[in-house]
């Protein structure tokens, strides 16, 4: 309940900084990409959980059908520098501005703002051969951000991403903490623009885990590649 607080009085209070943003990123597309200027894809959002994404265009038309190379990861992120994207995709790609239009879907309960992220129907089948409990990392909805963004895309392993997407999803479910969603926040705002850097994983990890506490829970396994293993944490 307090996750889902956070959420809304947040996102409503920054509307009238995102509101005007999306309006002139969108803008921006249209004038120098042409349409469409939005991008739709169905997304998993959680266990048996399927909706409609919508971002701002940043890549070429049909970006969708092109196949990413095999050393993307199993994440398939695609390169900063990769051709498909347009020119000025490239510039709201990397500031994050793409996935703004989101915001709709955590006011419609579908996603939160801190979470583990959404995967494509393509990325999550190439990740369950590896990880067959994949979707334990979603004890709490897909989000907009969380621990591997405050790492980078590319500075981060599928396996580590998924320990810490697990990790968080295990603790927002157990013990939710707005604290911890407001610093996971900030932090990416000030890492996409700059003011601060990236943190490593195991900074990252120990956002997760927080203070020790008498009990275990289960967080993947490093030596099968499975969640199951048990370890003494938060």
């Amino acid at each position: 309940m307090r996750k889902r607080v956070f959420d809304v009085v947040v996102i409503c209070l920054a509307a009238v900084v995102w509101v005007p943003v999306v309006t002139l990123s969108a803008a921006a597309v249209l004038i120098f990409s042409g349409r469409p200027i939005f991008y739709r894809s169905r997304r998993w959002v959680g266990p048996g959980t399927i909706i409609e994404m919508v971002k701002l265009r940043v890549m070429v038309r049909d970006a969708n059908k092109v196949v990413a190379p095999v050393d993307a990861g199993r994440f398939l992120n695609t390169p900063p520098d990769s051709p498909l994207y347009t020119g000025v995709g490239r510039i709201l790609d990397r500031l994050g501005l793409n996935e703004i239009p989101q915001f709709v879907h955590v006011l419609r309960g579908d996603m939160t703002i801190v979470g583990a992220r959404p995967l494509t129907e393509m990325v999550r089948e190439a990740l369950v051969e590896l990880h067959p409990d994949l979707d334990t990392r979603w004890e709490t909805p897909a989000g907009l951000t969380g621990l591997p963004q405050l790492i980078g895309r590319h500075g981060v392993t599928d396996q580590q991403r998924l320990e810490l997407e697990a990790a968080y999803s295990h603790r927002a479910a157990t013990r939710p903490s707005v604290i911890l969603d407001f610093r996971i926040l900030l932090s990416t705002v000030l890492i996409t623009f700059g003011l601060k850097k990236p943190m490593t994983y195991d900074k990252a990890m120990a956002m997760a885990i927080g203070r020790p506490a008498r009990r275990t829970v289960q967080v993947p396994d490093l030596s099968t590649g499975y969640y199951g293993a048990e370890a003494d944490v938060a």
